[in-house]
């Protein structure tokens, strides 16, 4: 083990309990846990790097001004004795007016930095607070605190706004509450198009808080921002100017976040003061196969790992990356216990997303109460719920962006116990780079938030929602970004809006709030109903390009650790029909991607390649699909699949290598194709990373119809792109130099699922994409050549070479977004009709 130099590790520390003690923790001795898993004999060297975050103490600070008496007793009666330096920082500024933004570590405080402010407002009559948090179950948890200080003599009249809140509470919160805790989706749909029954609580809006903003990126943060705008406008007719006070996690860019959220200038703070508890990082690389050279499932690790912590009675969640994986972790938990002490397997469930509402609550309440003892769960879990006392946390594969590892990790060791993290490298580039480049990981977080609030198939929406709420005046269209006044008249044309005077009023038929989701950007749900003999159950809901990839006909489909099989995917009224079965594998889609350049927005020279952005078309076509065992990961097979092509107007960069750099790869008997799907591969991994964003957000493509030359695609996965492939246009260098070390860095000889990527499955049509296989020596002479470096000489030349051949350009299309506008206007018009 590295990273922790002079730390030893004590004998191992055994804590079975018998089985009339299930529930019961123990105090964790990190130290001999980790001296005990690594004297196994089955230990096989994972433990790759132990970074130790030793405890901090705290620094303290003074109010510009006391706090009042009623607030000062009230932090005395919890016991809180003085205020960090960071809680200092943020109340004075809040206290002078100033929005402000707080990016601070897990569990240090950040909570006090708009409570005690947003406290002392409401000791004014007619005060009241907002506060938005991303998820209904967040805002429950903090209601529970806020409760506290209601027994404190404060006036404190607080409440959760949203969907599960029954119509009387709602009914008196309106009238008489002056601190509503609710969610984006419920302010959007559920309150401000009722705003003259908030008049009282608008007026007298003092604070609005949003809380874990780095959760607002990509298409959620661009209808955030929109949202805001929408919730500006209703504040100005009710004469209210409120205090934005936002809170992050670490990111690189939460003031630039805050302020393109809000609108707002902001003050940001940043210097954390709290106190910290000694925290264990292991970073676990799951050891190879003989047999593959393939590294062993990442879950099967987390499997033995969380058994391991569990049957010694430690708390411990797991976070996946997938709804599929969470199961999986699940199931193989749950398994290998019930061998042991089925008692103990009752104490562990899944949790994710699709799953109903009923179903989530109650895991909620058993992790509240601490009666679970491990959970598997997706992202879900990762925001600051207070689930605890955990010991450990488990993260099945890079969760996509530091921010997530920090936040994840932070779900262990709330108290001043030592706690445990483990990240458990998938077999993929990005994971491999960190595992072995720890200084990079540990060192400060190097991604960016991305949000494009101006996207004109966002803003579409929300100006139909803002015009339903109040006449949108002339003067006021550019708030909305500067395609607003072209959709406005679009919607004029089509009769939903009137231009009269001054001002533009809503004429349409239906409830515009309801046309739209701000999670995704497609209003496109498909129904998972299970089939059973006593009748239909539905048992979740999937967006349409996830449906078409995992709940095609014969696709495996996990949902509570049962596994079914899709037997009907019905596109037309967008229902899945699944029937429970005693498979052993999953399986996975393999789906056909195409892009066309539509025009053409930017250029420029770097070294000796041209990079582009601009609009593009991409066509994705699931076409195929593979059986993989449960355990082993064998591929025990392929299945066609029949579904409509799906095509998708976006936005997109790209890079034209010069055509003497393919033919350098060609002179070494390698192919320019494979190595460039080797780059891209890479890539793709790369800018999830420097780009905070999901590998679902974007595609990476090999294509070479549009340009004459193959050329490197980076795409937006949402229509009329949400600013990822720009991010990635002006960052084109630092995706390729961590592409080259990713690479240069893993130890196999042709290329593995660790740098360049997995061959891709044997070819089902004639296609340039097909069946190609990623090429790490191409791969590693097209970057050392593109970043302008020493030529790299492949070990051997490839079994077979290919012809570069150049192609005049496609010419650009014009008028994409306006066709995409009209086309998404007929859907909403076409579902109100159903």
């Amino acid at each position: 083990m590295r990273g922790v130099p002079g730390k030893g590790l004590p004998p191992p520390m055994t804590n079975f309990f018998p089985d009339n003690l299930v529930g019961e923790r123990c105090v964790m001795n990190v130290e001999g846990f980790l001296q005990e898993i690594t004297s196994r004999r089955d230990y096989r060297g994972q433990v790759r790097h132990v970074h130790y975050l030793p405890p901090s103490p705290p620094r303290y600070g003074s109010l510009e001004r006391p706090l009042p008496d009623p607030l000062a007793r009230a932090l005395e009666r919890f016991g809180i004795e003085g205020l960090y330096s960071h809680q200092v920082q943020a109340i004075n500024l809040a206290r002078r007016d100033r929005h402000v933004v707080v990016a601070t570590g897990t569990a240090s405080g950040k909570t006090l930095c708009y409570n005690l402010p947003v406290m002392e407002s409401l000791l004014e009559e007619g005060a009241t607070a907002l506060y938005l948090f991303p998820t209904k179950a967040l805002a429950q948890d903090q209601l529970q605190g806020l409760l506290r200080w209601q027994g404190k003599g404060l006036p404190v009249n607080c409440g959760t706004y949203d969907g599960d809140t029954p119509r009387n509470s709602r009914s008196r919160l309106r009238e008489e509450g002056n601190l509503i805790l609710t969610n984006p989706d419920m302010l959007h749909g559920g309150i401000m198009p009722h705003h003259p029954t908030w008049t009282r609580f608008f007026s007298g809006l003092r604070y609005v808080v949003i809380d874990e903003i780095h959760v607002y990126r990509g298409i959620f943060g661009s209808h955030m921002a929109n949202v805001l705008r929408r919730l500006d406008r209703i504040l100005a007719y009710y004469g209210a100017s409120p205090v934005y006070i936002c809170c992050s996690a670490t990111i690189a860019n939460p003031l630039e976040l805050a302020e393109e959220l809000t609108g707002k200038e902001m003050a940001l703070v940043d210097d954390d003061g709290s106190a910290r508890g000694g925290k264990w990082f292991v970073l676990w690389n799951p050891p190879r196969i003989e047999e593959t050279g393939l590294r062993r499932s990442s879950n099967f690790e987390a499997k033995n790992l969380m058994v391991q912590l569990i049957k010694e009675r430690h708390q411990v969640i797991g976070f996946t990356r997938t709804r599929v994986q969470a199961e999986l972790l699940y199931r193989y938990v749950r398994e290998e216990l019930t061998k042991e002490s089925p008692s103990l397997a009752k104490m562990v469930r899944a949790y994710r997303g699709g799953y109903l509402p009923s179903e989530r609550r109650s895991i909620e309440e058993l992790l509240f109460k601490g009666e679970l003892l491990g959970v598997a769960s997706t992202n879900a879990l990762e925001l600051g719920i207070d689930i605890g006392s955990l010991d450990a946390a488990l993260l099945v594969g890079f969760p996509g962006s530091i921010a997530s590892v920090w936040q994840q990790a932070g779900r262990a060791g709330r108290g001043t116990e030592d706690s445990l993290a483990v990240l458990i490298a998938n077999d993929l580039p990005i994971d491999q780079f960190l595992i072995e480049n720890p200084s990079y990981f540990f060192g400060r977080s190097p991604e960016n938030a991305v949000i494009d609030k101006n996207n004109p198939y966002i803003v579409l929406g929300h100006l139909r929602a803002a015009a339903y709420e109040l006449p949108i005046k002339i003067d006021e269209e550019l708030q909305f970004g500067p395609s607003a006044p072209a959709l406005l008249d679009i919607l004029a044309e089509d009769r939903q809006l009137l231009l009269s005077g001054e001002k533009w009023y809503w004429r349409g038929r239906t409830y515009p709030a309801d046309d739209f989701s701000l999670r995704n950007i497609s209003d496109a749900t498909y129904t998972i109903i299970q089939v059973k003999d006593e009748g239909p159950e539905v048992i979740g809901s999937m967006d349409e390009l996830s449906a078409f990839t995992q709940l095609h006909e014969e696709a495996v489909y996990i949902h509570d650790g049962e596994v079914y099989v899709v037997e009907k995917l019905d596109v037309d009224q967008r229902v899945a029909y699944v029937r429970m079965a005693a498979v052993d594998y999953y399986t996975q889609a393999v789906t056909e991607r195409k892009v066309q350049v539509l025009h053409l927005d930017q250029q420029r020279t770097w070294e000796q390649s041209t990079l582009c952005y601009g609009e593009v078309g991409v066509s994705f076509l699931t076409y195929m699909f593979k059986k993989i065992k449960f355990n082993s990961r064998e591929n025990i097979g392929y299945g066609k699949v029949h579904l409509p092509l799906v095509t998708l107007e976006t936005t997109g960069c790209w890079l034209i290598p010069p055509q003497e750099v393919l033919r350098k790869v060609q002179e070494y008997g390698r192919s320019p194709m494979e190595g460039l799907l080797g780059v891209a591969n890479v890539m793709g991994e790369v800018a999830t990373l420097l780009l905070m964003c999901d590998g679902s957000d974007i595609s990476t493509i090999v294509d070479a119809t549009n340009t004459g030359l193959p050329s490197i695609f980076l795409v937006d996965r949402y229509p009329g792109g949400i600013g990822l492939a720009q991010k990635a246009y002006q960052l084109m260098e630092d995706l390729l130099k961590a592409s080259l070390d990713i690479i240069k860095g893993c130890p196999c000889e042709d290329g593995c699922p660790s740098c360049v990527g997995a061959p891709l499955p044997p070819a089902q049509l004639d296609t340039d994409s097909r069946g190609r296989i990623p090429d790490k020596e191409a791969a590693l002479v097209i970057l050392h050549r593109l970043l302008g470096m020493e030529d790299y000489v492949p070990k051997a030349p490839a079994p077979r070479g290919e012809t570069v051949r150049e192609r005049p350009p496609a010419p650009p299309l014009s008028a994409m977004v306006e066709r995409g506008i009209r086309k998404q206007l007929k859907r909403w018009e076409d579902a109100s009709n159903r």
